[in-house]
């Protein structure tokens, strides 16, 4: 991102707010102005988008796009860290907005009740700067990586069952994409699955941090490499990702210049 100048200027209250994190090196008030000029589109808020939403509005992202359709359920709660009891039976997405408003009123919500799909895909990515890609079906987080490859938005991939957790971040023209990764959607692959909220919100917070490194344009991005981990008998690791030459979205004809 790049300093717009006027638009960005922090005022007292921000300072204060952000003032801890003003003082990590290499990202000071420049830092914090990109931050503030940037927009990004959360898809899902459940429990590792939720969380990344929630980092991402306590950091001073300037917007936040949150597509999530369906109403609450009370098995949500387990998790997903934007919601409430009494919000049981509303859409989630209202009750994201209230909490992270709440949280952070310098940060403009938009929100969007519906998933996304190859439909809305193109439109929704195109109004962000960077994508956190969060859905727990690949049908999905493929239709986010093929629109974010196609209009030359970064996307932050972000997934997890049981334990485990991946994560890595795609930088269209320069880095594999989801689909070099998944050339097909994983068979037997569901919307339920086992889950504790300590490694969902785990997952998410990581996935803020991508965002935020990406946006601010400081530290190294897990650029062509996914992380995987286990917090089981914990183990981090970080495993080198190549393009696939024959990839549909981002092969050698596809893929945008950089």
């Amino acid at each position: 991102m790049e300093d717009t100048g006027q638009r960005s200027e922090l005022d007292a209250a921000e300072r204060n707010r952000y003032e801890w994190q003003l003082w990590v090196p290499d990202f000071g008030e420049a830092g914090q102005r990109r931050l503030k000029e940037a927009t990004v589109l959360v898809s899902r808020i459940g429990g590792v988008g939720g969380t990344a939403a929630l980092q991402l509005a306590a950091a001073g992202i300037g917007k936040l796009i949150l597509a999530h359709g369906g109403e609450l359920r009370l098995n949500d709660l387990n998790r997903q860290l934007l919601m409430t009891t009494d919000w049981i039976g509303k859409p989630r997405v209202e009750s994201a907005r209230r909490r992270l408003r709440e949280l952070n009123p310098h940060v403009e919500i938009e929100t969007i009740e519906a998933n996304i799909d190859e439909g809305n895909a193109a439109d929704l990515i195109g109004r962000a700067d960077l994508v956190v890609s969060a859905a727990p079906l690949f049908a999905e987080r493929l239709a986010m990586n093929r629109a974010a490859v196609q209009l030359g938005k970064p996307l932050v991939d972000c997934a997890m069952y049981d334990l485990e957790g991946r994560l890595t971040t795609v930088l269209p023209g320069r880095t594999p994409c989801l689909a070099c990764l998944y050339p097909e959607p994983p068979p037997h692959w569901k919307r339920e699955f086992p889950v504790f909220s300590a490694v969902s919100s785990t997952v998410g917070s990581l996935a803020a941090m991508e965002a935020i490194k990406v946006l601010a344009g400081f530290g190294e991005p897990l650029a062509s490499r996914l992380l995987v981990f286990d917090l089981r008998n914990p183990c981090f690791e970080t495993l080198p990702l190549r393009r696939r030459p024959d990839c549909p979205v981002c092969g050698p004809i596809s893929r945008p210049a950089p």
